[in-house]
């Protein structure tokens, strides 16, 4: 039996290795049995991979500068991608010629040149799904093994429906939390901007007023001169350490152990943990209503879903399911292992494993969780606002007080004399 090597991306990370089979196809399903999305196969092991990497030589594709000025595939143009293939695949045309009308209508010179790539290598006998997972990451986890399923199951036109919908709800969540969070920010940076000015302009100016009374000044300007001394002495070192702290942030993040307490913390932080958590269990639930719709096993559906809720805590949890339910335990019993799910969804997977309609309940708490998400993102901002009201009016007084109160001794002390 030929061998191949392989590379792939797991809920772990990378992965590569080498496999027996008899055509990629085969490695490619016992990789995704192992919940390993393919991303490369093949033939001949390491050695033979090593030496036509070697023989090809540097590509110009393969430089930094280019990419980092190509346009990139937004999530607009992968939902109307899926809507369109699923029409053309309902109507009896063929793949290739439907992916090549598709090519020639792309907007987007990078879906057009990511369509030009997917149609060479299905042209070269390679499966969809792998074409898919070829594209340097343009199709994620998540697409990737739905077409996958829709191969095994020969639906494909009804994959490609479920992944427009499955996209749309994605994009729609997000354009509602920056819909969200606009306010609140633009308020923010304007009360930083303010204090900046008048750490830097304004109180300077009146320093050197104050300090000519030779008196003992108020709590609340000692504290207006004492932070602006230490903006223009020390706001360099502040700037400089803010840079370095937030991309050590993000290098930790990029870690799959920061990474996973970061989320775990966003579960729990204040207003914002609890819209995380429910935007997560929907797009958990929906996606898992998706799979198990397709045909997917619950085995391999869960691990799909794992790779998709983007949330590396829940995402770790998801796999422990999987690996419970593998042992024999009920999906119920794996749920409320893991302590992720609310009661409302413990209580939809009991009454779905007993009625046998699990992914009919996932898809009704899918639309509770979506609701209840669009409705705490709309409050969202009435609920920031008396807090950022309160900063502000407290910065205003402060500055108040400590502008007013040493003109205001002064005048006393003049009107005595």
């Amino acid at each position: 039996m030929p061998r191949f090597a392989y590379t792939g991306r797991a809920a772990s990370g990378a992965v590569s290795g080498e496999l027996d089979g008899a055509d990629p196809g085969a490695v490619a399903a016992l990789l995704m049995s192992r919940g390993v999305t393919p991303l490369q196969i093949s033939a001949g092991g390491a050695a033979s991979h090593a030496a036509s990497h070697a023989a090809d030589g540097p590509k110009a594709g393969d430089l930094v500068l280019p990419k980092l000025f190509q346009p990139k595939v937004l999530p607009a143009d992968l939902m109307l991608f899926s809507r369109q293939l699923h029409t053309l695949l309902r109507a009896g045309v063929p793949i290739l010629r439907a992916l090549a009308g598709l090519q020639e209508s792309a907007v987007n010179p990078k879906m057009k040149s990511t369509l030009a790539s997917v149609r060479q290598s299905l042209e070269s006998g390679i499966e969809l799904s792998m074409c898919f997972a070829q594209q340097g990451g343009v199709f994620d986890h998540f697409y990737v093994s739905m077409v996958r399923v829709g191969e095994m199951t020969g639906r494909l036109d009804e994959v490609f429906l479920r992944l427009f919908k499955h996209i749309e709800f994605e994009s729609f969540m997000h354009q509602q939390v920056k819909s969200a969070i606009r306010y609140p920010s633009f308020v923010v940076g304007a009360m930083a901007i303010a204090v900046g000015v008048i750490n830097t302009l304004v109180v300077p100016a009146f320093a050197n007023v104050f300090k000519s009374f030779n008196a003992e000044l108020p709590l609340a300007t000692r504290l207006l001169v004492g932070s602006s001394e230490f903006t223009l002495r020390y706001g360099w070192a502040v700037g400089i350490a803010s840079v370095i702290a937030f991309f050590a942030l993000r290098r930790w993040k990029a870690q799959p152990q920061g990474r996973r307490v970061w989320d775990r913390w966003m579960l729990k932080a204040p207003l914002a943990g609890r819209i995380v958590q429910k935007a997560t269990l929907s797009r958990f639930s929906r996606s898992f209503a998706i799979a198990l719709k397709s045909g997917v096993p619950i085995e391999q559906a869960l691990t799909v879903v794992s790779q998709t809720v983007d949330n590396a805590h829940i995402s770790r949890k998801v796999e422990a399911m999987r690996e419970a339910v593998e042992r024999g335990d009920t999906i119920l019993r794996a749920a409320i292992a893991s302590g992720i799910f609310t009661p409302v969804v413990l209580q939809m997977i009991a009454v779905g494993e007993e009625t046998g309609a699990i992914d009919e309940l996932m898809e009704e708490i899918a639309e509770l969780y979506t609701n209840e998400v669009q409705y705490e993102l709309k409050t969202l901002s009435q609920q920031i606002e008396p807090i950022l009201i309160v900063f502000l009016g407290a910065l205003v007084l402060l500055l108040a007080l400590g502008v007013f109160l040493p003109l205001w001794d002064l005048g006393r002390v003049s009107l005595k004399k």
